[in-house]
C-alpha cells in the first residue's frame, strides 16, 4: 500500500503522515495537483471503499478484483480504465511467468491495483519521484511511467526467450543425436504467453502517443499534449520492437521443428541402411550354409576333402565384399 499526493511534480505528505493505509482514501486536490494510491493483492473490502471513494465503475471495480483480465483500455465517464500484463523469465524452467496490473486514471488521481509478484510499483514510484518533469505530467505521466516499466520488462523477456531460441537452434543443427521437440513446444507455449500480453497493447498505446490537438477523439481525463505523447510515443515504438522479436522468434522456432523433424527422417533412413546392410551380411552366409546343409546323396562336392574349407572361405569371401560395397556406398 502507497497513497501520496503530488503537487507540481512533487510528492507531499498526508495528513498524519501515514501513507501505508487507506486512512487518506482521498484528499483534496488543488488544480493541476493529483492523487496516486498504489495497492496490492487488496481485499475484496479495500477495493470496495476504493471504488465507493473515486466513483469507479462497478464493471472496472470487478474486473480489477480479477487477476486473469485481457490487456485493454476502457472509458467510464471521466476515468481511464487500464489492464496490463506483467512478464517476466524463469530461465531454469523456460516459463514465461505472468503477473497483473490495473489502473484506474482520472483528472486527478491515479488507483493501481497490483497482482501477482510480478514489478513491484514501489521502484517505479521512487524512480518517477525523481523525476519531476515527467510528474508534471500529472495522472497521464504515471500512466507513461508505469506502461514504460512493464514494457522495459517485456524486452528482458523477450531477449532471454532469444537466447533459449538460439541454444534450440544450435542443438537441432549440431552432429549429436537430441530431442528438442519438448523443448520446442515448450518455448512456443511461453512466446503466445508473451502475445497475449503485447499485442493487445499496441493499441492504446498508439492512441496515446497522438495529442488532443491531433487526434480530438481521444477521451482522456487530461489532454494528451504534444510532449505527452512523445513519451507514449517512446513506449510505443519498444512495443512495437518486443512484438517483432516475438513473431520473428515463433517463425525461427517453426523452422527449428521442421528441422528437428527432418533430422529424425534422415537419422531413421540411415539407421534403416545400417540395419539392412547388417541383415545382408548374415543372410548370405546363412544361405551358403543351408545349400551345404542340405542332405542329398548326389550333391556336387558333397563328399570333397576340401569342401567345408571352401564353404567357409566363400561365407567370408562374400561377406567381406558386401561390407565393401555397402561401405563404398556409404550404407555403413
Amino acid at each position: 500500500m502507497d497513497n501520496a499526493l503530488y503537487h507540481q511534480g512533487k510528492r507531499v505528505p498526508l495528513g498524519d503522515g501515514d501513507d501505508q493505509s487507506l486512512g487518506h482514501a482521498r484528499v483534496p486536490c488543488d488544480p493541476g495537483d493529483f492523487q496516486w494510491i498504489g495497492i496490492h493483492d487488496p481485499s475484496p473490502d479495500e477495493l470496495d471503499l476504493i471504488a465507493r471513494t473515486f466513483d469507479l465503475h462497478p464493471l472496472a471495480v470487478e474486473d480489477a478484483g480479477d487477476s486473469h483480465q485481457r490487456p485493454k483500455l476502457e472509458h467510464y465517464g471521466d476515468t481511464l480504465f487500464l489492464v496490463l500484463k506483467t512478464l517476466w523469465y524463469v530461465d531454469a524452467e523456460d516459463a514465461v511467468e505472468t503477473g497483473e496490473i490495473n489502473m484506474f486514471v482520472g483528472r486527478d488521481f491515479v488507483v493501481t491495483v497490483r497482482h501477482g509478484a510480478g514489478i513491484d510499483l514501489s521502484d517505479s514510484r521512487r524512480d518517477l519521484e525523481s523525476r519531476a518533469k515527467v510528474l508534471e505530467h500529472g495522472p497521464m505521466g504515471v500512466m507513461y511511467a508505469i506502461c514504460d516499466r512493464v514494457v522495459d520488462e517485456y524486452e528482458k523477456v523477450g531477449a532471454a526467450l532469444e537466447e533459449d531460441v538460439d541454444e534450440v537452434e544450435e542443438s537441432v543443427f549440431s552432429e549429436a543425436r537430441t530431442n528438442d521437440s519438448n523443448r520446442i513446444y515448450v518455448l512456443k507455449r511461453e512466446i503466445a504467453e508473451v502475445r497475449r500480453a503485447v499485442l493487445p497493447l499496441r493499441e492504446p498505446m498508439r492512441k496515446f502517443s497522438l495529442h488532443s490537438d491531433t487526434v480530438p477523439t481521444i477521451r482522456t481525463p487530461i489532454p494528451i499534449t504534444a510532449e505527452t505523447a512523445t513519451y507514449f510515443r517512446d513506449v510505443a515504438d519498444h512495443l512495437q520492437r518486443v512484438s517483432e522479436v516475438i513473431d520473428s522468434l515463433d517463425v525461427l522456432l517453426s523452422t527449428a521443428f521442421d528441422a528437428h523433424l527432418a533430422r529424425i527422417s534422415v537419422q531413421q533412413n540411415d539407421d534403416m541402411r545400417k540395419i539392412s546392410a547388417g541383415a545382408a551380411l548374415v543372410v548370405v552366409p546363412t544361405l551358403i550354409a543351408g545349400v551345404y546343409g542340405m542332405n542329398f546323396d548326389h550333391m556336387p562336392e558333397l563328399h570333397w576333402t576340401y569342401g567345408y574349407a571352401y564353404a567357409m572361405a566363400l561365407m567370408v569371401g562374400a561377406s567381406g565384399l558386401l561390407l565393401w560395397f555397402f561401405k563404398k556406398s556409404g550404407w555403413l
